[in-house]
């Protein structure tokens, strides 16, 4: 079945439910080639507005999820009633949970330490039993030598991973995906600081601000000195740049 797909600004965005996102995930991992999910917030649409090279990474994804309430809030003001969020927590949890009953195999790559990847491990077991976990890694900071990304490649596919979890943050973890689709047999989500709120090193919001769009909120007061510009200089430009889509969908005019 054809996705709906609705632009805003110039990120292409899936009009889509959890359940049926989690069972295109499940698709694209059985599949035989790679494929990339890119899990959406202002962000990310932002990081897309200003760079055409990060555009292609993004639309040329195999599923872009409206992560992000705005996003979802843009697709139901342009005509897609039926728009909800899909959280990448929410879509990896229920990846998780279904690992054991689907029998695939859940890999992870990223996270700020090998032993925070532990502690996402212990809290997965302890929450899916039935969970298959294949593969971690905590990549260092820098790049790869080419070397070091072939051992990745090679682990991974010994690995016999059909789902992996990439955290090592937006843009970053777009880009690799990307760059890493010819070379792997699974299918890679962008999950950006997921392994951090399993882990309990990240607080998530409390849900009555999720449902009111004010997690971004929570996350600056947590966060002040790396997210301020994010969100003090991005969501006012995305408000800005998005009414004036709006306006034009309205007149008819895009």
């Amino acid at each position: 079945m054809k996705l709906i797909m609705q632009k805003i600004l110039n990120m292409n965005v899936n009009v889509i439910g959890l359940e049926q996102a989690v069972e295109r995930v499940l698709s694209l991992g059985r599949g035989t080639s790679g494929a990339y999910v890119c899990v959406s917030n202002v962000h990310m649409c932002m990081e897309v507005f200003d760079s055409e090279d990060f555009a292609n990474v993004v639309n040329n994804a195999d599923l872009v999820l409206p992560d992000g309430r705005p996003i979802a809030w843009a697709q139901i003001l342009l005509g897609h009633s039926n728009a909800e969020q899909v959280r990448g927590q929410d879509i990896m949890n229920a990846l998780c949970a279904a690992s054991g009953s689907e029998n695939f195999n859940i890999g992870f790559y990223g996270g700020s330490s090998t032993a925070l990847l532990e502690e996402v491990v212990a809290n997965l077991k302890n929450s899916f039993p039935d969970i298959n976990i294949t593969y971690t890694y905590s990549p260092p900071f820098r790049s790869l030598t080419p070397d070091e990304d072939t051992a990745v490649v090679d682990a991974i596919s010994a690995a016999k991973v059909d789902v992996l979890f990439v955290g090592i943050g937006c843009p970053k973890q777009e880009r690799w995906m990307a760059e890493h689709k010819d070379k792997l047999h699974c299918v890679m989500l962008g999950v950006g600081a997921a392994f951090d709120f399993i882990a309990g090193s990240k607080k998530h919001a409390p849900r009555w601000m999720q449902k009111i769009g004010l997690e971004w909120l929570f996350r600056l007061a947590s966060e002040p000195s790396r997210l301020w510009r994010r969100y003090l200089i991005q969501n006012p430009r995305f408000i800005y740049h998005f009414s004036k889509q709006l306006i034009k969908h309205r007149r008819g005019l895009g």
